[in-house]
């Protein structure tokens, strides 16, 4: 993996770090989400209008782009409706870099070497050791569901692999965000009422709309360098700086496994940036 690749994902990765924690400490985490995705939506229009780069062919991987991530916010409430954030989050994150790589090599015929797998296989396993899955009693639906999202992750990082190559990452993005923010709004609005919509416009939600975009549009930047497998492991050291953040500011303890786990990610992302 090229070093600006590395960059890019490890960026984009802290920013995923921000957002999430900006928006899990909501008091309404699906108001604070539809605002946060229209601030995104707002915020880089005017970037995407003048970087506008779309070729026809890249319109039918938005639209699958755009599905995917839609139904990977319908499922992610729906697990969280069922479980807690210790039980969905480690299974959502930690599954979509596997479904990745094994899709990358079967079915897709990519390169990925034996020692980037390797990493992909250490830091999926290192993540699942920071965070943890327990804590919590969770149902057969509450697994489908993390499981669910794991999948839709792995198929927009795939699909947009392959988008990327056909648009400029920010105005591809653009219009997948808007087709995501769009139906996510009126829903919300639909369900809540409009003034919730209003009142959760602050300082929560629009740093977590502009982060929430810059990260993705650093992934897709990732994505033009780099084979879709590794970006989708190291996409996952967020849960990692997330537990790092919360250790260093004193709300966790920091177990010998936590520790295990980091140094399995360290390694990982070794692994993937020299092969």
């Amino acid at each position: 993996m090229s070093t600006a690749a590395l960059i890019f994902v490890l960026t984009s990765a802290a920013l995923h770090a921000l957002w999430n924690a900006l928006v899990a400490g909501a008091k309404d985490t699906h108001v604070t989400t539809a605002v946060a995705l229209t601030a995104g939506a707002l915020v880089f229009a005017i970037p995407a209008a003048l970087t506008w780069d779309v070729d026809a062919e890249a319109w039918p991987y938005i639209v699958a782009s755009g599905a995917l991530e839609l139904l990977y916010f319908v499922l992610l409430a729906a697990a969280y409706s069922r479980a807690d954030y210790t039980f969905v989050y480690p299974i959502a994150r930690g599954v979509a870099p596997v479904l990745v790589l094994a899709i990358s090599v079967v079915f897709l015929d990519a390169h990925v070497g034996l020692a980037a797998a390797l990493g992909v296989l250490a830091v999926t396993g290192g993540v699942l050791l920071v965070r943890g899955v327990g804590g919590t009693r969770a149902d057969a639906a509450a697994l489908a569901f993390a499981l669910g999202v794991g999948a839709c992750i792995a198929g927009y990082t795939l699909v947009d692999d392959h988008g990327v190559r056909h648009a400029g990452a920010i105005p591809y993005f653009e219009c997948i965000l808007v087709l995501v923010a769009v139906p996510y709004v009126i829903t919300v609005a639909a369900m809540r009422g409009v003034a919730p919509l209003r009142a959760a416009v602050d300082r929560r939600s629009l740093p977590a709309g502009g982060a929430m975009v810059a990260a993705y549009v650093l992934v897709l930047a990732a994505l033009e360098r780099a084979e879709a497998a590794p970006v989708a492991a190291l996409r996952e050291t967020s849960v990692v700086m997330a537990a790092a953040g919360a250790a260093i500011a004193g709300r966790e303890r920091v177990p010998a496994a936590r520790i295990a786990g980091a140094v399995l990610v360290v390694a990982g992302i070794a692994a993937i940036a020299l092969s």
